[in-house]
């Protein structure tokens, strides 16, 4: 189940999607910013660049929609909906968490 929680008039309900709905649930768009140079990410050509300096290296799986990821010095996997249109805040999150300190994920 997924959506947003809406209260009204001490009363609330699920709306699964708010922006067909167009009642006052505004979603704003999230951007992911390269910290150390306030750089909204744009593309994922400008996101490989940074991964890269960062020790990641691309990832060529058996899975053609994905643009993936990884580190030797771990087991963690960054994978990515090919289509940049569909990077989404969960992606941006995954990218956060596993590079502390260096992305953030902000409000447009």
């Amino acid at each position: 189940m997924s959506g947003v929680w809406v209260f009204k008039k001490g009363g609330f309900r699920l709306v699964e999607n708010p922006q067909a709905e167009g009642k006052g649930c505004s979603l704003k768009k999230k951007v992911l910013v390269h910290l150390p140079t306030g750089e909204v990410i744009s593309s994922y050509t400008c996101l490989e660049q940074i991964l890269i300096t960062l020790g990641w290296e691309r990832y060529y799986g058996t899975d053609t929609q994905l643009f993936q990821f990884h580190k030797h010095s771990s087991t963690d996997l960054i994978s990515l909906p090919k289509d940049f249109s569909k990077f989404k805040s969960i992606y941006m999150y995954d990218i956060v968490i596993k590079n502390p300190n260096v992305f953030i994920v902000r409000d447009m």
